[in-house]
């Protein structure tokens, strides 16, 4: 399953001293992505939590191809790697308003019990998405 954003404009508060989107600025745009997504397919953040899950992210990779600046229009696509398990990936592809590829980058998510705090298999509420 496969979501893309609408446009954002990148804001002045995202970029460093030379106009370029700060590295950090990703893992929030992956966020964004990622919330959007979920909601397109119903499961709220909120709903999840409400079910007893939290999910932190564990792992993530960017790789950086191409600069966004300030003023500049980008959309990002994500997709779920595969059907989620104790964990769900997440892949991203950053395009800037040329629809060219500007960035990669990949999230992974546990499920946790919000009491326990420890591991627990994806809840059926979303395995039943895939």
């Amino acid at each position: 399953m496969k979501y893309k954003t609408d446009l954002i404009k990148v804001r002045y508060c995202e970029t460093d001293q030379m106009g370029i989107v700060h590295h950090s600025n990703y893992l929030k745009f992956f966020e964004l992505a990622r919330i959007e997504w979920l909601e397109k397919l119903k499961m709220p953040y909120q709903k999840i939590e409400e079910n007893g899950v939290i999910l932190p992210v564990v792992k993530c990779e960017v790789k950086f191809l191409k600069s966004l600046f300030f003023g500049d229009s980008f959309n990002l696509e994500v997709i779920c790697k595969n059907k989620p398990t104790a964990t769900i990936v997440f892949l991203y592809k950053v395009f800037n308003q040329h629809n060219e590829l500007t960035t990669e980058g990949s999230t992974t998510l546990a499920f946790l019990n919000s009491k326990t705090m420890k591991p627990q298999r994806c809840p059926k509420i979303i395995s039943d998405l895939f």
